[in-house]
């Protein structure tokens, strides 16, 4: 890789190498040494710059980097470096995206990074989203063991105006009357929506679910068969919630799993940015659009 060639007019000789700067800063310590060059002469022969040979690095702090980039993961453990940059600005953090980066991979944080699923073309059906809050909810459920091999479930419900959770709620057994308590609960506290979307399970389709709704003048939105897609705004809320709480820790007790629910939900609608959302929380998006309306 050196390349040594002699210039008869000016006397020297000239180097062609792909060296780093620390490697052509030795090449110029020789040339000085051992060939009496000056260093000027030295830094052409060579094809450094006199300043950068002059130059020494300031020593960084990055203790306040570190300490916010450690008690983040250290609540949120599986956010990657987009949502980790994305509360910084939040937070109103003064350092740039290229010091977060930095730092963040000499602590070896990188997670990484799954690759697409190619699928073939088709057409695309894009949802209609609700303008306002309470304009529509969307349902489902989850499951998920204990550590002692207990199953237990979860009943999750979401706004798809800002996609907050509005509530999960968990138990080994969520029969169609404990899903119509809890959806009473929620319409006392923010009123009735004017649509519920949902799949087909057997607690959806239950006369009793039907007969509530028509009680509380909502209409249920019932997706096709096996088209989970036409029911993606909690689809992808149940991925995030499996990600970052069901598949980051164990639990011992139900008891557990609904305080460490609890605690991610709250921070999940009021400090976790959402990029659909312009990259702020569900709670901020709805106060911004509809500052007199409260829950």
């Amino acid at each position: 890789h050196l390349r040594i060639t002699f210039d008869p007019h000016q006397r020297w000789t000239l180097i062609s190498v792909a060296l780093t700067p620390e490697r052509r800063e030795m090449v110029v310590q020789a040339l000085m040494a051992e060939h009496g060059m000056s260093q000027r002469r030295a830094c052409t022969a060579s094809g450094i710059a006199r300043s950068t040979l002059r130059y020494r690095p300031t020593a960084r702090n990055d203790s306040g980097v570190i300490t916010f980039i450690q008690t983040h993961m250290a609540l949120n453990p599986r956010h990657g470096f987009g949502l980790l940059y994305d509360s910084a600005r939040h937070q109103g953090k003064p350092w740039g995206k290229t010091v977060l980066w930095r730092v963040y991979c000499e602590l070896r944080l990188n997670l990484p990074r799954r690759g697409k699923k190619r699928l073939p073309a088709r057409i695309k059906q894009p949802l209609q989203a609700a303008g306002q809050p309470n304009q529509g909810w969307s349902c489902d459920f989850m499951s998920d063991a204990l550590w002692s091999g207990r199953r237990f479930r979860t009943f999750n419900v979401i706004d798809e105006f800002n996609r907050e959770g509005l509530r999960i709620e968990v138990d080994t057994s969520l029969p169609a009357a404990r899903v119509i308590r809890a959806l009473n609960e929620l319409v006392e506290v923010r009123g009735a929506p004017l649509s519920i979307r949902l799949d087909n399970g057997p607690e959806f389709i239950a006369h009793a679910l039907a007969q509530w709704a028509q009680s509380k003048g909502i209409a249920l939105q019932h997706i096709q068969p096996g088209k989970p897609t036409q029911n993606a705004y909690v689809e992808r809320f149940n991925k995030t919630y499996r990600t970052e709480v069901l598949d980051c820790y164990v639990f011992d007790s139900l008891q557990e799993v609904r305080d460490m629910t609890a605690d991610w939900l709250h921070r999940y609608n009021h400090q976790r940015p959402h990029e659909a959302l312009g990259r702020i929380p569900p709670v901020e998006y709805r106060v911004k659009l509809f500052p007199n309306l409260y829950f």
